[in-house]
Parts: C-alpha cells; sequence; structure tokens
C-alpha cells in the first residue's frame, strides 16, 4: 500500500522542512496555491516497487488521467488519479484541505484499490509556487519519513516526486515521479 499511496500520502511529520515554508505562507493566505493544478491532466508516473530495500531499483510506468477539482470555494480540492501499466492499474483520490489558521495543506489519498484512507501529509507551497509536504509511513515494519513535492514547470506541465527517508531525513529515495501534461494546454 505504501507504493500506491506514493502519489499522495503519509502522517503528519512537520518537524521536518515545513517551518520554512510555514514562514513563507504566513505573509499570505495560501488557499489558493493548488488552483494552477485545476483541470484535467494527462499523467505518466513511475514507481518504484521496492523502496527502501537496497535492490537494485525495480520501477514500473503509468499512463493515465488525474481531475483535479475545486471544493468548498476553494478551501480543499479532490484528485482522481487513473493510471495503468501491462502490470495493473492504480486508482484513487486525493482529498486536499486548507487550514486557515496554519496556513498549511493536508493531503490525504483513498486508495481504490484496498479502500483505505491515508493519513495527512502537511505543508504548503513557497514564493516561487513549490509545494513541499512531509508526513511518516511505515515501510516493511519501518518507520520513515515521507517528503511529497509539487513543482508546476509551466502552465502545463507540473512535476510530483515523492521520496522516503529511513534516516531522519540525511538521505532520501524517490519512489513515485509523475509527470501531467494540461489536456488542451
Amino acid at each position: 500500500m505504501s507504493v500506491l499511496r506514493a502519489a499522495i500520502c503519509g502522517i503528519a511529520l512537520v518537524c521536518v522542512a515545513v517551518p520554512a515554508v510555514a514562514q513563507d505562507a504566513a505573509a499570505r493566505s495560501g488557499q489558493k496555491d493548488f488552483d494552477f493544478e485545476l483541470g484535467t491532466w494527462t499523467t505518466s508516473v513511475k514507481v518504484l516497487r521496492n523502496p527502501l530495500s537496497g535492490q537494485k531499483p525495480d520501477w514500473v510506468e503509468f499512463k493515465g488521467t488525474s481531475a483535479v477539482k475545486p471544493l468548498l470555494d476553494g478551501r480543499a480540492n479532490f484528485v482522481e488519479l487513473s493510471v495503468a501499466s501491462a502490470t495493473g492499474k492504480i486508482e484513487g483520490g486525493s482529498l486536499r484541505l486548507y487550514n486557515p489558521q496554519t496556513r498549511q495543506w493536508n493531503i490525504n489519498y483513498a486508495n481504490l484499490r484496498n479502500g483505505s484512507l491515508t493519513a495527512p501529509v502537511y505543508g504548503g507551497f513557497d514564493a516561487k509556487g513549490r509545494g513541499t509536504f512531509y508526513g511518516q509511513d511505515n515501510v516493511d515494519g519501518r518507520v520513515i519519513i515521507v517528503r511529497f513535492l509539487i513543482t508546476p514547470v509551466s502552465k502545463t506541465e507540473i512535476h510530483f516526486d515523492q521520496a522516503f527517508s529511513a534516516d531522519g531525513g540525511a538521505t532520501w529515495e524517490s519512489n513515485w515521479i509523475a509527470v501531467d501534461t494540461l489536456r488542451g494546454g
């Protein structure tokens, strides 16, 4: 489940690097920070099937769509993800909620394969529009830190990178890399 949840997941661990994001966000509301992503996207995803194993990386590639819809006057949004490869499908939804008191977003992923809802990752966007989110997860019984980065490249392309750290954030191993391209963009 950890790899499938890699799209958008984790449990709150705000102490790693979110404070730097929060300082920037304190000067403004971040409620509209995800507005750039609203719409329907063609999605290419690479998933590492053996994260933090110490073995040769085993990547699988998926293609499909990601549709992002606003909710509650922009204070939340929902992502519908559906990607497939020769080895299977990943389908799920991500609920993103904005907290105006902390000026941070939390991201929660619902996995349709097993009906589970993950605990959130927390963070926000810096002045350049890059989103950084941190949380906690388990891989093979080990508690690890999750870092999820959202980088808008242009108005029609966004990069996503999720990485795990088993050593408190000293080193990171990417396990979910996605590129979204706006349809009709």
